[in-house]
């Protein structure tokens, strides 16, 4: 399918968030869902040996076209359900060989990015590991590494190389799919969508800010009038798989508004 780029204001990023809202509570369950099984695929790929930390980083475009797939048959009124998380490996063997190779090179790029960050906070990523690893470890520990200047500076330089790698795949799954491009062009063709629509973009990622700092003050508030601070912390895990069943709902609206068919 021939695909034509579009632009849109920035005002439309906004709308991309409320957008997804809205879809998402339609199928609040079936979305959900989908998200919690790509919680466990990514889980049991870590049991790998060797290569299981890159194989997690190598579903996350599947994750994403996965979602895009479902969201678009939901606003077509169709099912949402988890065999569209594979719906796209059953593409044509030159579709299905581009999307795997799309998805070595979004892991081998994001782990060098790691490990590039690591080298950058003086190997701690690495000891923030082992401090996870054993257990009852005191808080302290963890507080004095996080206050180090290098684990500062090393989390700053992940956060803006991994912004950078983000926008050539952030299209990429979804035009190898759907539009039957290769790599680079899929690469590239995002790449310059993003650039087109960065307006919109900046205003998406300002509203997901607002919308969970929001959230977080709003809840800190209500629980302090209510003396029940401590549950506050039982909503972490719960609002955490809501915000993020959220963000991938919305990126088939990304989609829509920054492509179009001849």
């Amino acid at each position: 399918m021939a695909m034509i780029l579009k632009a849109v204001g920035p005002a439309r990023g906004a709308h991309w968030v409320r957008d997804g809202l809205r879809l998402y509570l339609k199928r609040p369950l079936a979305f959900t869902s989908l998200f919690v099984l790509f919680l466990f695929a990514a889980l049991f790929s870590a049991l790998v040996p060797l290569v299981g930390g890159v194989l997690q980083i190598m579903l996350i475009p599947l994750l994403s076209l996965g979602f895009m797939v479902a969201s678009q048959s939901a606003l077509n009124g169709g099912p949402v359900n988890p065999m569209q998380f594979i719906e796209p490996l059953r593409a044509a063997p030159r579709q299905r060989r581009n999307l795997l190779l799309l998805c070595l090179a979004y892991g081998l790029a994001v782990a060098g990015l790691l490990l590039l960050a690591d080298q950058v906070a003086d190997g701690g990523f690495m000891r923030a590991m082992e401090l996870m690893r054993k257990p009852n470890t005191p808080q302290a520990e963890f507080d004095a590494l996080l206050a180090e200047r290098g684990m500062v500076s090393g989390t700053l330089f992940a956060l803006l190389g991994l912004s950078v790698i983000t926008v050539p795949f952030w299209h990429a799954p979804a035009l190898v799919h759907w539009a039957d491009q290769g790599v680079g062009q899929a690469l590239f063709s995002s790449t310059l969508a993003v650039w087109r629509c960065r307006g919109a973009f900046l205003v998406y990622g300002l509203s997901w800010f607002g919308l969970m700092a929001g959230c977080a003050m709003l809840s800190a508030l209500l629980f302090g009038l209510l003396g029940l601070g401590q549950l506050a912390s039982f909503l972490v895990l719960p609002t955490g798989l809501f915000f993020s069943t959220l963000f991938y709902v919305s990126l088939i609206f990304t989609f829509n508004d920054s492509f179009g068919t001849q």
